[in-house]
């Protein structure tokens, strides 16, 4: 089976480009507005960029009516948001707040989380996830899509302040991802969680290049 998606129908009842492209870490994202109204969402593209200094990177397609999604707006106007690691423990919660509500109705009431504030701003983060990046506002790139909901903002941000909660943390000082077991989106309705881990080291990686891939300085 292959075919053009540009040009040509999917041959295939359901379209498997996102099924392909996994499994792809969610991007749970607070933020508040500059009146105060506070927002969390999932996005399924999210992903790291860069790490010297660490930058982040997610986007959000527009609504199908041409809106474009709170996340973004509020990061451009107040400058920050909050990606919160979303845990097996966390999945209900996190697909509670993915529903498109109307705006200045709490996602995080609705899903019953309770949060404290982030260091930097406002913003509200999710008090039982593990790890936070607090992300200071850098760029927006617009992509204009075939239709509205093709249509995506793509939001750069730098990672300012990392948090792990101690009890993740590992005797050699790594993060645990076993006991934290985060989930990861596939395609169609479908997620994946982290219950095994495995270690492969590049064959002859010069010691700057192993540090590197491990996190060393």
């Amino acid at each position: 089976m292959k075919y053009m998606p540009g040009s040509e129908k999917c041959p295939l009842p359901f379209s498997p480009f996102k099924a392909c492209t996994v499994p792809r870490p969610i991007g749970w994202l607070s933020s508040i507005s500059p009146d105060g109204v506070e927002n969390l969402a999932p996005y399924s593209q999210w992903q790291n960029l860069t790490f010297d200094p660490p930058m982040v990177m997610f986007a959000a397609n527009q609504y199908p009516d041409g809106r474009r999604k709170d996340t973004v707006i509020n990061a451009e106007k107040t400058g920050w948001f909050v990606w919160n690691m979303v845990t097996w423990d966390l999945r209900e919660a996190m697909n509670t707040t993915s529903m498109a509500v109307p705006y200045g109705e709490s996602e995080i009431k609705l899903a019953g989380l309770r949060t404290v504030k982030a260091d930097l701003s406002d913003v509200p983060m999710v008090a039982d996830s593990p790890c936070h990046f607090e992300c200071r506002y850098i760029s927006t790139h617009r992509l204009k899509g075939n239709s509205n909901v093709g249509t995506v903002d793509v939001v750069f941000a730098e990672v300012v302040k990392i948090h792990i909660k101690d009890e993740y943390i590992d005797e050699f000082g790594k993060l645990d991802i076993k006991k934290a077991r985060p989930i990861a989106r596939l395609g169609y309705y479908d997620y994946t969680v982290v219950d095994e881990t495995f270690e492969m080291r590049i064959p002859m990686a010069s010691p700057e290049e192993a540090a590197g891939l491990e996190g060393r300085p």
